[in-house]
């Protein structure tokens, strides 16, 4: 089959590799027919993690079912379903919790396993045209009808919509509150959707790309360009002073500022000074242990300095870590399908697989225009 393939940083190839199969009664063989370059993937492409050459990459991942082990008995053939990144096992302790994120047996030694991620198991990617999904009836999110109508739109369950809603989770977002939102990256985009969706009152997106702020007006929330001026000062002015009751960082470790330079904790300590005394923040943008590529010994060991003193003395609350997409992606498929929602919007490109290294190139360099790009195994340009 077809693939895109890791061989280090910068360089990504599509190429033949062995067919995606069933290796345990309980897989479930799909045949991709959308797939999603994420901007956690950029990590990995730029030599930011400790991903091994070789690896199939993606975890953004949509399409129908071409074969299933004898022990899957809820998804037949041709089902068109949608892949949580999350590889579970469905009967873990957390698991059992709904922490699917944070599966204990599919990566053993650690909480968490994913699609062609680094760091996340064995697991190939979906930028692929088949993929082998493991304990597919607890995997596979069943999509409905209008599946191939809005097929742009269900391939967001995969990561991004329930990620974005994740982060207002974490954050404590109720109606009528305000918030904040760092980095208009299709993450932060989708968080500031999320909380348009459940009802904030004010919604503010921070981020210097004036294409993705433009995508941020265009669903009712307030750009703030920092490359204009300190970002907490906009926020302060538009909350009377007292700072938004809410905040979620969607940037993460390779956080730049206005000048180009990387600067790992300018995010998270931008939030403590952006958020009201007793808010709440959530952080989905990636942290990770280990950092290769970082300027000097601490980023590398996963260290930021962090505001710990005006955190304490403000009595925030932080909540982190990946989405368990699961808890999420039923609910958010269903306002997908009634049209209360449509994640697309954040789509830029849509391309066949074999420009998949052209889709990266772009997406990476942030060029204009380039939001999200959308890949069809099945040789789709639309």
């Amino acid at each position: 089959m077809q693939a895109l393939v890791y061989n280090g940083a910068r360089d990504v190839v599509v190429t033949e590799v062995p067919d995606a199969r069933i290796e345990r009664p309980t897989d479930v063989l799909v045949r991709i027919t959308t797939t999603n370059i994420c901007g956690s993937d950029l990590h990995m492409y730029e030599g930011r993690t400790t991903m091994e050459p070789g690896r199939v990459l993606g975890h953004e991942n949509l399409g129908e079912v071409v074969e299933i082990g004898s022990a899957v008995d809820r998804i037949t053939m041709g089902d068109m379903v949608c892949l949580p990144f999350n590889v579970a096992c469905g009967h873990c302790k957390n698991c059992e919790t709904g922490l699917t994120g944070f599966c204990l047996t599919l990566n053993p030694g650690t909480a968490g396993a994913a699609y062609g991620f680094a760091g996340m198991g064995p697991f190939n990617g979906g930028q692929a045209e088949l993929l082998r999904v493991p304990y597919g009836d607890f995997n596979c999110l069943r999509l409905p009808a209008d599946a191939t109508e809005k097929e742009n739109d269900y391939v967001m369950l995969s990561d991004i919509f329930p990620t974005g809603w994740h982060c207002t989770e974490l954050a404590g977002l109720r109606p009528g509150e305000s918030a904040v939102v760092y980095g208009a990256g299709p993450i932060g985009l989708m968080a500031a959707y999320s909380a348009l969706i459940k009802g904030a009152s004010k919604v503010m997106v921070v981020d210097r790309h004036r294409d993705r702020l433009r995508l941020a007006e265009q669903i009712g929330a307030i750009a703030i360009d920092d490359s204009t001026g300190s970002p907490v000062e906009q926020i302060l002015n538009l909350t009377a002073g007292e700072g938004a009751d809410r905040g979620c960082e969607c940037v993460g470790y390779q956080a730049h500022d206005p000048q180009g330079h990387e600067r790992s904790n300018m995010t998270m300590n931008n939030l403590v000074r952006s958020v009201r005394p007793t808010g709440g923040i959530g952080v989905v943008g990636a942290f990770l242990p280990q950092d290769p590529g970082a300027p000097d010994d601490s980023t590398r060991r996963g260290e930021i300095p962090f505001d710990m003193g005006l955190f304490w003395f403000k009595g925030q609350q932080i909540g982190t870590g990946q989405a368990n997409v699961k808890a999420y992606n039923r609910r958010l498929r269903n306002l997908i399908h009634t049209g209360r929602a449509t994640p697309s919007f954040v789509i830029s490109h849509e391309l066949p697989l074999e420009q998949a290294p052209e889709g990266y190139r772009h997406f990476d360099a942030r060029d204009e225009g380039w939001t999200k790009v959308v890949l069809h195994p099945d040789g789709r340009h639309r």
